[in-house]
């Protein structure tokens, strides 16, 4: 009979999930302890050298509630397995030449910018100074600059849901990322799978893949070159409210690939703080970020196009 009842916080979450729309959750010490619980206590590669990670966590644009969720997630992946250093980071001169070159990565933490320009940088500099319009497209150029070099001379990049969207309209920093965001239909439950369920990155979820409530992104731009190794994917047949004609049923939702000599990892799974109570994802985001790091070698080269 126990076994039967539901308890009131399982039921809120199944009301919610049938309704296909998951509401934000406080971070408390319940949820925090949660999370640790749910956290490997160890990397997969055994790792002796504590990689400082810069986790850049400032929206100009649409603020995900789940910024302060991933931000606690990664200080509780990095305190259990003692194998990062997490510094979050919100002032665009992080951005800057000699202040990235002290960190092994970096974690863009849905940074989304304000649209039509969909560029952060500049977003960041218009708010916080005093400069000319002229400088700060300029000073923001300069800015996205940094961030690829800094890529391509070895530094790693993950980036988390809404991040795809830094410069989103940028060729160039498309080019590094994989892709664009293009749009998104509604929240919906989705079963989010593996595109090799023998590669590395995926060995978390067991072949199974998993179910969440999240949003379908869609990308454009440098995505369709297909230029990056897809980890995960989701069936657009199974997806409702398409606003476009989909070539490719398969729509990937999270790759690695080359740039330069640095590494990038993509993951759209995270709209919501819900999706982090799942072990199997977390060690998923932990593998993650021993890729971008250099720890955890694997292929990355880039697929044929379809």
């Amino acid at each position: 009979m126990r076994n039967s009842i539901l308890t009131s916080s399982a039921l809120f979450f199944l009301l919610h999930l049938s309704a296909q729309r998951l509401e934000p959750v406080e971070i408390n010490n319940t949820w925090l302890a949660s999370i640790e619980k749910l956290a490997s206590s160890e990397t997969r590669i055994p790792t002796e050298n504590k990689r400082k990670i810069l986790v850049f966590s400032k929206a100009t644009g649409f603020d995900h509630w789940t910024i302060p969720h991933n931000n606690e997630m990664l200080k509780i992946l990095a305190k259990k397995t003692d194998a990062f250093e997490i510094h979050i980071g919100y002032d665009v001169t992080n951005f800057s030449a000699s202040y990235l070159d002290g960190f092994d990565a970096v974690v863009l933490n849905n940074s989304n910018p304000k649209g039509p320009k969909r560029d952060l940088f500049y977003d960041l500099l218009k708010a916080n100074s005093s400069m000319s319009e002229e400088a700060i497209t300029e000073a923001a150029a300069g800015y996205e600059d940094n961030l690829m070099e800094y890529v391509k001379n070895g530094g790693g990049l993950m980036l988390l849901h809404g991040a795809i969207t830094v410069q989103n309209n940028s060729e160039k920093f498309s080019e590094m990322t994989g892709g664009s965001f293009d749009y998104h239909p509604k929240q919906q439950k989705m079963h989010v799978k593996e595109v090799d369920p023998e590669h590395p990155l995926v060995e978390a979820f067991k072949g199974d893949g998993f179910e969440h409530v999240d949003e379908p992104y869609l990308f454009k731009n440098a995505y369709f070159d297909y230029n990056f190794r897809p980890l995960l994917y989701v069936d657009t047949t199974k997806l409702e409210g398409l606003k476009k004609e989909v070539k490719n049923t398969t729509n990937y939702v999270s790759w690695i690939k080359k740039y330069g000599e640095g590494r990038v990892f993509y993951t759209s799974a995270s709209h919501n703080a819900q999706s982090l109570e799942n072990s199997e994802f977390l060690q998923y985001l932990l593998d993650g970020m021993q890729y971008v790091v250099g720890d955890l070698e694997c292929d990355d080269s880039p697929i044929d196009q379809p």
